[in-house]
């Protein structure tokens, strides 16, 4: 273990989720078309573990965010950004040297062949981050520590720091990790694929996409991402438009001796959707139709609505449904980030039987609906 071991967390931690990763002030552009023709953009926010920070806070958790910014005016509207949605911030670390990552992108769809997104990140801040200089007091403080895949990689150097945090250790927290394999941010050819899968491995729950395994690993379907990830208790399958299977052996969230073994039996809860495996309960809840404005942050929306759930101890078929209530509430704006239904709300369409569930169909302004029977609309 490289990093410092006075950052053991304890039973009476106060804080429900660590959020480590680089956020980037965003550029977004004032009307569709290339990067080359849009004439202004407007300024926002975007990073993947930020973005989960900024959405269980405003759901009502104790969330925290530990990055690193530049000493200058895009660092501070970071911090003040992701503050102002109940984010702790306080551990994030100013580098006097290097400065704050940008980028833009277009308005379309980041799966079309047209999205462009330009980054300006080489040499960010964030990037130096490392075992020397994070707070690992901060980092192992909470019940859950988030991570993903696009943090290893940004340098040698952030890639230590995740082999570091995802190594087995007392106390350690429950280990959250997103692959968000991001192939244009490596370039180490098939380097990125082994690295993913080994900090996948070490986790305790890991959110995958589908579509990503496969470009990654050359995995094909849920059952193989499982057979390929047999140690982490729980593995969220995102499947697009089909919805997610959960391959879940047990979670509970706190501090824990390892990444082995599991303190709470998933396989006792009974939800409609779920079987029985040798190892594992599965669980397959179909996606929510959306009327979507913009393709972006969902994936975020959907790893913090699923931690949500889970903090709250919900059923697992519960979980994913939360992840689809906070990923839809983010598809209906133009932005990385918004609101997110209240509790009652959300735990209401949670609730509905899977007919209801299947004629849910959500649009812009649908988190401000206060009864569940606003939603249900037809085709």
């Amino acid at each position: 273990m490289s990093g410092p071991a006075a950052g053991t967390a304890d039973a009476a931690t106060t804080t429900d989720v660590v959020c480590l990763g680089e956020s980037m002030v965003t550029f977004l552009p004032s009307q569709p078309g290339r990067l080359a023709d849009v004439p202004s953009f407007g300024r926002g926010i975007g990073g993947a573990e930020s973005n989960v920070a900024c959405a269980l806070a405003a759901a009502g958790h104790r969330a925290a965010w530990v990055g690193r910014v530049g000493a200058d005016g895009f660092g501070d509207h970071l911090v003040e950004t992701i503050a102002s949605y109940g984010v702790d911030t306080s551990a994030v670390r100013r580098d006097p040297v290097r400065p704050t990552g940008i980028y833009f992108r277009t308005a379309t769809d980041r799966g079309t062949d047209t999205h462009e997104v330009a980054y300006y990140r080489a040499g960010s801040a964030a990037s130096a981050m490392s075992p020397d200089n994070v707070p690992y007091a901060d980092l192992l403080a909470g019940r859950v520590l988030h991570l993903s895949g696009i943090t290893a990689a940004l340098s040698a150097d952030c890639l230590a720091l995740l082999r570091d945090l995802t190594a087995p250790r007392p106390g350690r927290p429950l280990v959250s990790f997103d692959v968000n394999h991001r192939p244009r941010l490596w370039r180490g050819g098939d380097a990125d694929a082994s690295v993913l899968l080994e900090l996948a491995r070490r986790a305790d729950l890991v959110f995958v996409g589908e579509d990503e395994a496969e470009e990654a690993w050359g995995i094909v379907g849920a059952e193989a991402i499982r057979a390929a990830l047999p140690e982490p208790a729980v593995v969220v399958v995102k499947r697009g438009s089909a919805g997610a299977t959960v391959f879940a052996s047990g979670l509970r969230p706190g501090p824990r001796s390892s990444n082995a073994g599991a303190a709470e039996n998933a396989g006792a809860e009974s939800a409609a959707g779920e079987t029985e495996s040798a190892a594992d309960t599965v669980t397959l809840v179909p996606a929510l139709r959306v009327d979507v404005v913009a393709a972006v942050g969902a994936g975020d929306a959907f790893a913090a609505g699923f931690l949500s759930a889970t903090l709250r101890g919900l059923p697992v078929r519960e979980r994913v449904r939360h992840g689809h209530l906070m990923a839809a509430a983010v598809l209906t704006v133009p932005g990385d980030l918004t609101d997110p239904p209240a509790r009652d709300h959300a735990d209401r369409l949670a609730a509905l039987d899977d007919d209801a569930w299947g004629r849910l169909r959500l649009g812009p302004g649908w988190t401000a609906a206060d009864r569940a029977s606003e939603e249900v609309r037809t085709p």
